[in-house]
């Protein structure tokens, strides 16, 4: 009997010691992944697939009984503490040639590419790899900065908590918190151009709309674009533009 206390007493003391886990960008969350929690005795099934929360359809390798049980998601906290707020330097992206009718100072996005061109000229622009939206959640249009926000907080909009109940209603800014080092608020609309805690979605369709970068480029983003900078959304950009600024480099 004493044997097997010290055993238990073993097991409880790593079970303590293990770290939370890391906030990684998934589906239409921002990037938030919520801890990984087991009761005492549960008995872990293997899975295809290293996210502890499935995408909208349960893996086929899953067991069926594993499948009714996802039916049941608990209610995520009402608070949650996004952690520190470290200094993140700006990180100054290539400028590509890049001729357009714009304007200096104009944001373009180009979603099929998954670039975001700050113009700079006539002729030049900085070229930033983003994440755009996921299947049916592109948009495009014409939006204005209205905001920047340092280390933003967290409110999953009403829509994203019906469909993740486990989701925190709010998030304190900060190393944990998805929407990362900064964030550009685009007119009136939930839509952002937001930082990363992890890099894992650049290049992807990944969000519900949203626009990620590295948080070393959003920072530097948000030195040179002021609120009011016009925000142009596209599905792709003229052939004439696309051309040249994917043939070379200006700097």
């Amino acid at each position: 009997m004493k044997i097997l206390s010290v055993a238990a007493f073993a097991v409880m003391a790593i079970g303590l010691a293990t770290p939370v886990q890391a906030f990684h960008p998934m589906e239409d969350t921002y990037g938030y992944v919520a801890p990984k929690k087991f009761k005492r005795g549960q008995k872990v099934e293997p899975t295809a697939t290293e996210s502890w929360f499935s995408s909208s359809e349960p893996s086929a390798l899953e067991p069926l009984s594993r499948k009714k049980k996802s039916k049941k998601t608990a209610r995520g906290p009402a608070k949650m503490d996004g952690g520190g707020k470290p200094y993140i330097s700006p990180v100054k992206p290539k400028t590509v040639s890049f001729p357009n009718s714009y304007g200096s100072g104009t944001i373009v996005i180009d979603t099929a590419s998954r670039r975001l061109y700050y113009v700079l000229s006539s002729s030049s622009a900085y070229s930033y790899p983003i994440s755009v939206g996921r299947q049916g959640f592109t948009w495009t249009g014409t939006k204005s900065i209205t905001r920047k926000v340092s280390w933003p907080d967290w409110r999953p909009p009403a829509e994203m908590l019906q469909r993740r109940p486990d989701l925190p209603e709010f998030m304190t800014g900060g190393v944990r918190n998805p929407m990362g080092a900064a964030a550009l608020y685009l007119g009136s609309s939930l839509y952002r151009i937001h930082g990363t805690n992890d890099v894992k979605t650049i290049g992807q369709a990944a969000s519900s709309g949203c626009f990620r970068m590295t948080n070393g480029h959003v920072m530097h983003l948000a030195q040179i674009a002021g609120v009011g900078t016009t925000v142009r959304v596209l599905n792709r950009l003229p052939s004439n533009i696309a051309r040249s600024a994917k043939a070379g480099y200006d700097g």
